[in-house]
């Protein structure tokens, strides 16, 4: 018997990957929507958690849904909710410069977060010395970032706001390739300011918290697949639950012999998990 598919056995609830895992870009990844049925078949549950902050959890269920995975709200949860469930619980009513998308600015603001507006006009970088400066510095998966944003973030987080950062991610992949992310973004400020940021999202605590409230403490019963291994793979090693890689995305698996994290199992795709599974 494969040892894959006893430890299968035990996962009654999968915690989702996204970019990746489910799909590449626009592109569905072949066997994903059959991975769905086979859980809805044998009666398991799952939750998609996405570490990418660029889109609100609405604009990823209409995503999914023209790729025919229709869910509900409660069936996801990204870095961004993370990140906006930390910031209303130990830092309420703190002003927050938000290098992000315009959705990820929806949803903090729809969410009571302060967001910081420097109301900086004719931009020169370096001109405009930091007299006011919010209290906390948050770095999203910005895919409308521009230098200025870049600039204002060190000069802000240099002269004292809290730097925070949606997820630690350092490329995000896609169909064609991979396009740079929050990690990196991240890197390039630290170099420059010296400080490091607090991350959130996959895999640290204040996620698997929030996935053990939303799942009613079913530990046991929990897997975490996705294809990068420090972040959806280490979610579960790290926390004493399977961490399942699927190779339709970033990993590989000379990534896998090279490092310290490894996977309680190997899968090509979701496919293979579903063919397990039944």
């Amino acid at each position: 018997m494969d040892p894959r598919r006893e430890l299968l056995q035990k996962c009654q609830y999968f915690i989702l990957d996204m970019d990746g895992t489910f799909y590449l870009g626009d592109d569905i990844i072949p066997g994903s929507l059959e991975f769905m049925d086979t859980l809805k078949k044998t009666g398991r549950e799952f939750l998609f958690f996405t570490n990418n902050s660029s889109k609100s959890p609405e604009v990823y269920i209409q995503k999914l849904a023209k790729m025919g995975c229709n869910i509900t709200r409660e069936q996801i949860m990204t870095s961004g909710d993370v990140t906006i469930a930390y910031l209303n619980t130990y830092f309420k009513n703190k002003s927050v410069y938000l290098v992000g998308t315009p959705a990820l600015e929806k949803s903090f603001h729809d969410q009571g977060i302060i967001l910081f507006n420097d109301n900086i006009e004719n931009y020169v970088p370096g001109n405009h010395p930091v007299e006011r400066k919010p209290d906390i510095v948050v770095i999203g998966f910005d895919t409308t970032l521009t230098y200025q944003k870049l600039e204002r973030a060190s000069s802000y987080i240099r002269s004292g706001s809290l730097f925070f950062a949606t997820h630690l991610d350092i490329n995000c992949p896609t169909a064609n390739g991979f396009i740079i992310d929050v990690g990196a973004f991240c890197a390039a400020i630290q170099l420059s300011t010296g400080v490091a940021p607090r991350y959130f999202g996959k895999p640290y605590p204040e996620t698997i918290e929030m996935i053990l409230a939303h799942t009613k403490g079913r530990k046991d019963e929990l897997a975490f697949v996705g294809d990068r291994l420090y972040t959806d793979v280490a979610t579960g090693v790290q926390n004493g639950v399977p961490g399942l890689l699927v190779l339709s995305g970033e990993a590989t698996l000379e990534d896998v012999e090279k490092s310290k994290i490894k996977p309680d199992a190997i899968f090509a795709n979701l496919k293979e998990i579903a063919d397990l599974l039944e």
